[in-house]
């Protein structure tokens, strides 16, 4: 096993991937905008052409930020789910989180012109969007703990968030049904995901919520590594194993649900980046694994959204068919290796 000191190495070259994909996200597009003027940008200089200054600060930089909080966001929830629940295949979406804050924001979406007026206003607002989403997770996830209170089989666990996810999946469809051709198309508009649609107010939002989520995780770092032992291990240490679950219930809820209302629900990433971050840095100590995992899922969302973008083209892939295209293989090679799991 390595020594720490090359972990530091490794999260070096990781923050470094991260600049070196945020820069390339920044240059390619519809669009190809060089290196020099890029950096002129930011730091004050002169750039060839002034229309390409106005595409980066109100278009291209959001979408960057927007890319590194969902995919840092949605990582960190697999981790605290894969850590919570000492179940490799765990994770948001699998456990069925993405499918309450779908609900939340179906719900919404396609239940707030029953109010009419300024109550669909208000229902409207991103403020609104966020709340329930990140309620219908929260709501998801009370409900596969308690379940998993009655059970020991990890499987029956991740099989409970299934049918949690088919049962909200039923109730979206219902809503589906019943609503007007405008709201449905926003709706699935809004399934496709989109990192390209948030203004810098909204980003600022995104921004509140996972900043709370991620401060909630790293207060939770000694706990989390003393469940990896058990929680009969860890209430033997003093662990308050009821406050440490709702610590990270609160944070996963808040990172997944605020990320699914801004930029749809996103598959994959909260699975798939812990494990591969685990190949490269083969350890279960959370001190060294959050980082990492943080800007793991960054890479990996910026590395798919320079996918969707298709450089030199003027068409835009969903986010989530790309993080799909990239995740499924994943998560089928780490069920064929299921053996060499590093959990």
């Amino acid at each position: 096993m390595p020594r720490p000191k090359n972990y530091n190495l490794v999260l070096l070259l990781l923050f470094l991937a991260v600049i070196l994909f945020s820069l390339l996200n920044l240059g390619l597009g519809s669009v190809n905008i060089p290196l020099e003027d890029i950096l002129a940008t930011f730091f004050g200089g002169e750039v060839k052409r002034e229309s390409w200054r106005y595409i980066l600060l109100e278009f291209r930089l959001p979408k960057v930020f927007t890319a590194i909080l969902t995919g840092s966001g949605l990582a960190v929830s697999g981790l605290l789910m894969q850590t919570l629940f000492r179940n490799p295949l765990a994770g948001p979406y699998v456990l069925g989180l993405s499918s309450g804050a779908s609900l939340g924001v179906a719900l919404i979406l396609m239940g707030a012109y029953l109010f009419g007026g300024v109550a669909t206003a208000f229902l409207l607002s991103k403020w609104s969007l966020v709340i329930a989403a990140s309620l219908g997770s929260l709501l998801v996830l009370i409900a596969v703990l308690l379940a998993s209170a009655k059970l020991r089989d990890t499987m029956a666990i991740l099989i409970i968030g299934l049918m949690f996810a088919s049962l909200t999946a039923a109730v979206v469809s219902v809503l589906a049904y019943f609503s007007p051709a405008a709201q449905l198309q926003q709706y699935v508009f809004w399934s496709f995901g989109s990192l390209g649609n948030l203004s810098w107010e909204e980003v600022i939002i995104l921004s509140l919520f996972w900043f709370i989520g991620i401060l909630l995780s790293i207060t939770s770092i000694k706990n989390l590594n003393t469940l990896l032992l058990g929680e009969q291990y860890a209430r033997s240490l003093g662990v308050n194993i009821s406050r440490n679950r709702l610590i990270i219930i609160i944070a996963t809820s808040l990172l997944a649900g605020s990320i699914t209302a801004f930029a749809g629900p996103i598959a994959f990433v909260g699975l798939a980046v812990p494990h591969l971050i685990r190949q490269v840095i083969p350890v279960n100590d959370h001190r060294i694994l959050l980082p990492a995992v943080i800007m793991g899922g960054a890479i990996l969302m910026l590395v798919c959204d320079i996918g969707a973008q298709m450089p030199g083209s003027q068409f835009t892939l969903p986010i989530n068919a790309i993080t799909s295209l990239v995740g499924a293989p994943v998560v089928i090679w780490l069920l064929v290796r299921k053996r060499k799991f590093l959990f």
